[in-house]
């Protein structure tokens, strides 16, 4: 059976903020018909050496997908539906937005493509904030163009968050989530600012230019968005996620079940039949390795099984139900305990993780310092 689910990476962006590391660039110039024939050759070539099972879930991310026009999304979710045509009958189809680039014409695009579900990129309802993250939206686009994503006739719409931003305080995160959840969305992603090598925010901090909250201020910042939403009646199904019973994305599930995933577009990351592999990122290098017939990988590598067990821990106890005893056993044939002898004990008597006749998961305290316990799996 192959895998399951499938990520496209549209790079394209109408500019570029200041956190930023992914791989993404400014839409004016880029050749954008030509990066979408060299996606359609790649899934062509992709399925024909790695033949998908049925598709539960498709992710187009980037960048910002919705840059492209209407009739670029139509030639787009056309050919992931010609390659990968076995879509389950409750098959997951997220699209990333940013607040501003969608109307009418587009969500109608959406919607006729086989998109049921939205994510935009807000991070934050202070303006003053957004000008300084390098945003180009208002807190109002948010607003509008979630208004226009369930008028068009989305009601699976999620919003991404950020905190420990240069200037943030508590009351303004807190004004934030306040506007947040007045509207009434079904998923959140609440994310902390991590500052990444080769972004302006990362030089300007190590010039000093850029002031950040202490880390009891982000402390306190991540707690009160699990207070805000478990008050709200939102699950925390994961360290960054919440949603209300019965709404967690399934595309997000498959990472952290450390399940198998197409990767297709620069810079996109695979896992298929036990090999991880990530696709070159320059856009004008992507494209012509594909038309001289060749799959676009950069790298990859064989996962060993005790590298494979590390990541069935790692990422499962990103979730708040944790890993389960047996679900480890079946796919490893030993127990847990066995695989890390020695490591839930610590662990526990740290204060990090919690056990129970399911399985293990974190604490509260553990969620605050879920590095230490992942690298505690780690070889």
């Amino acid at each position: 059976m192959g895998a399951g689910a499938v990520y496209v990476h549209i790079p394209f962006c109408t500019n570029k903020c200041y956190y930023c590391d992914f791989n993404s660039y400014v839409h004016h110039g880029q050749p954008v018909d030509d990066y979408l024939a060299a996606l359609e050759q790649e899934m062509a070539m992709t399925v024909a050496a790695e033949p998908p099972g049925p598709i539960g879930s498709v992710f187009i991310g980037g960048g910002t997908p919705t840059v492209l026009s209407p009739e670029q999304l139509k030639r787009l979710l056309t050919a992931i539906r010609t390659h990968f045509p076995d879509w389950e009958n409750d098959c997951e189809v997220t699209v990333e937005a940013n607040p501003g680039t969608v109307d009418a014409a587009k969500l109608a695009a959406l919607r006729e493509g086989g998109v049921n579900r939205l994510s935009f990129g807000a991070q934050s309802f202070d303006a003053a904030l957004l000008k300084r993250l390098g945003r180009i939206h208002r807190p109002e686009d948010t607003i509008a163009s979630v208004e226009a994503a369930r008028k068009a006739g989305f009601d699976n719409v999620s919003i991404d968050l950020m905190f420990g931003l240069p200037g943030q305080t508590l009351a303004s995160f807190q004004e934030t989530l306040r506007m947040a959840l007045a509207l009434d969305l079904p998923h959140y992603s609440v994310y902390s600012l991590i500052l990444e090598e080769n972004t302006p925010f990362y030089t300007w901090y190590q010039q000093g230019r850029l002031a950040l909250p202490d880390e009891d201020e982000e402390v306190a910042m991540y707690e009160l968005a699990i207070e805000e939403m478990e008050k709200a009646g939102y699950q925390q199904y994961e360290i960054s996620n919440f949603s209300r019973p019965g709404w967690a994305s399934r595309h997000n599930l498959t990472y952290w079940y450390n399940e198998e995933y197409y990767g297709i577009g620069a810079g996109a990351h695979g896992y298929v039949r036990d090999n991880r592999y990530e696709n070159v990122r320059g856009i004008r290098d992507y494209i012509e390795r594909v038309r001289r017939g060749e799959r676009p990988i950069a790298a990859q590598h064989a996962v060993s099984r005790q590298e494979a067990m590390e990541n069935f821990m790692i990422l499962g106890l990103r979730l708040r139900q944790g890993v389960e005893w047996e679900r480890f056993r079946r796919q490893f044939g030993l127990s847990i305990q066995e695989a890390f002898p020695g490591v839930l004990s610590r662990l526990t008597e740290q204060g990090l993780v919690e056990m129970d006749g399911r399985g293990l998961r974190l604490t509260r305290r553990g969620l605050l310092l879920g590095n230490d316990v992942f690298v505690a799996f780690l070889a």
